[in-house]
């Protein structure tokens, strides 16, 4: 297809340019030749008349005008993706979409799991693949390289819609044979104690570290720092420590590890987790089935719900 003299094909290999900045790993993707990936961009910058990618160093820059292209590009490709491939009519049980989500293994263990044994039984040709959050999660959203975050409310995004799933507390959990910890975790001990945290992407963002420091100015003593929920209760087990976790996970594994459940010491703010999606796959009929499963499977939790559109 040809718009004003441009092949609109160019545009996806425009896209992966751009991001890539290498001609070589953009080649790989687009399935061509180092040769002809180059004659690709050369054809580009004659249309646009205008170098877009310059050879600084060993690496390839986006020039200004390059750079003002890639949104607009990534949304033009996203519109097509969404409104005019995508079928008018989803018949679940025939279905072979893959899904891609992101989202933490604590939202796998205590909703999508089930989620996913649900689906199963109306839809049993869909795949997912789910993807842990990392500091460039929300990126791969915007370009449309996942299609959905479920995440807690600081990761919202303007501009694209969110929906409530529900809310969720935390609370203190200990080894239940812990001879050192009463009936109550007073703060002072609690500040004491040795803490077992989660860290995610590269910058170990931890999970309430923050919120500690800007309420109390105090930083909990850390003696063990993982990459997954999951395994916070497991090492706890045999050990003095303590962490602080969601409710919901620290019940699923009270009842397969020796584990005590105790409130805080101090009142921490409810967690509200969201489904987030991009504005484009807002009228996706395969999209909106999963994302209406979803809504369902809390419903009948007895969960709260509540749609935020879009805001600019």
């Amino acid at each position: 297809m040809r718009f004003h003299h441009l092949d609109l094909n160019l545009l996806v290999a425009l896209d992966i340019l751009l991001e890539e900045q290498n001609i070589t790993r953009a080649a790989e993707r687009l399935h061509m030749t180092q040769s002809a990936t180059s004659g690709v961009l050369g054809r580009l910058r004659t249309f646009f008349e205008d170098e877009l990618l310059v050879q600084v160093g060993r690496k390839m820059q986006p020039t200004p005008y390059a750079l003002e292209l890639a949104k607009p590009v990534r949304e033009v490709l996203l519109t097509i993706r969404s409104s005019i491939t995508a079928k008018p009519v989803f018949e679940p049980a025939s279905s072979k979409r893959h899904f891609r989500l992101v989202t933490s293994d604590y939202l796998v263990s205590v909703l999508f799991a089930q989620v996913i044994q649900n689906i199963h039984q109306q839809a049993p040709h869909i795949t997912f693949e789910i993807i842990s959050p990392g500091d460039s999660s929300a990126e791969l959203l915007l370009r449309g390289e996942v299609d959905m975050m479920i995440v807690p409310e600081r990761y919202r995004l303007d501009g694209h819609p969110a929906q409530l799933l529900f809310e969720e507390e935390h609370v203190c959990v200990v080894w239940r044979d812990n001879p050192e910890v009463g009936e109550r975790l007073p703060l002072e001990q609690y500040m004491q104690m040795g803490h077992i945290s989660v860290g995610f992407g590269r910058n170990r963002h931890l999970s309430i570290e923050d919120w500690f420091m800007s309420q109390y100015g105090f930083k909990r003593r850390l003696e063990v720092i993982t990459n997954d929920f999951n395994t916070l209760p497991q090492l706890l087990v045999g050990t003095p420590r303590v962490a602080t976790m969601h409710r919901r996970l620290a019940e699923l594994y009270a009842g397969y590890l020796p584990l005590r459940i105790l409130p805080p010491p101090v009142q921490i703010p409810v967690m509200r987790e969201f489904m987030l999606w991009h504005r484009s796959m807002d009228g996706d009929p395969m999209h909106r089935w999963l994302r209406d499963r979803i809504s369902e499977f809390i419903q009948h939790a007895g969960q709260p719900l509540q749609v935020v559109r879009a805001s600019a």
